[in-house]
């Protein structure tokens, strides 16, 4: 039992020393993929509706109930964003009173529909 170390009553310095000393159990081996190291970032994923050109002065007048109309029809696909640049399209759905996209088409870096 030579590894117990009684640290209650021995200086900060003796106790870094025993710190910097490796274990005696031997960690498991664990196999980390580059993919894994990437699955805790955050990203901004943002869905677009439509876009619009307003002047000011009409965006000044806008208030509660306005309508404001965008360059698409209800029931186009939403292009989807992640730090912007589109990566899919898809469709809007609602799920427990929720918005949410389905995604119907992935989207290549050069615009072009991806084929599964």
């Amino acid at each position: 039992m030579e590894n117990i170390i009684d640290t209650d009553e021995m200086p900060v310095s003796k106790i870094a020393e025993f710190a910097d000393e490796k274990p005696i159990a031997k960690p498991e081996k664990t196999k980390v993929t580059n993919i894994d190291l990437l699955m805790d970032v955050t990203l901004k994923v943002t869905v677009e509706l439509g876009r619009t050109r307003m002047q000011l002065a009409r965006i000044l007048e806008l208030q509660h109930g306005s309508v404001v109309e965008l360059d698409r029809l209800a029931g186009d696909p939403v292009d989807v964003f992640v730090n912007d640049h589109m990566v899919a399209r898809g469709e809007v759905v609602v799920v427990d009173d929720k918005f949410g996209v389905r995604i119907i088409e992935m989207v290549s870096s050069s615009g072009e529909r991806v084929t599964s």
